[in-house]
């Protein structure tokens, strides 16, 4: 993996857990659903077939498994991961999960 600092090191479903986790304080959501959560991001960014992979791409395939195990933890975690600084951002980020439910 590919960090910003130009830093190569390898993958890491710990990393991954423990990033996710800050995000997760205080939500419904137990260390199993953590670990498939690392687990499913693995296998999203192996299945993509890429010898390299970065720390942005890591990020992108944790929005998806986040966001079907806990909205308000994909919110937390979108802010810092897509950079929200407004609460236009957060706005149009809820707009959006609603639409999403509502079409379900």
């Amino acid at each position: 993996m590919l960090k910003r600092s130009g830093v190569i090191e390898p993958f890491s479903r710990a990393k991954v857990i423990s990033g996710v986790r800050k995000a997760c304080q205080g939500r419904p959501v137990s260390q199993d659903d953590l670990a498939l959560l690392a687990q499913k991001v693995e296998e999203d960014l192996r299945g993509s077939g890429r010898a390299q992979i970065t720390t942005q791409d890591v990020g992108r395939s944790i929005l998806q498994p986040l966001r079907e195990l806990d909205v308000v933890a994909y919110l937390r975690f979108a802010s810092v991961y897509l950079d929200y600084d407004s609460l236009n951002d957060f706005e149009e980020a809820i707009k959006q999960l609603r639409a999403e439910q509502q079409a379900r």
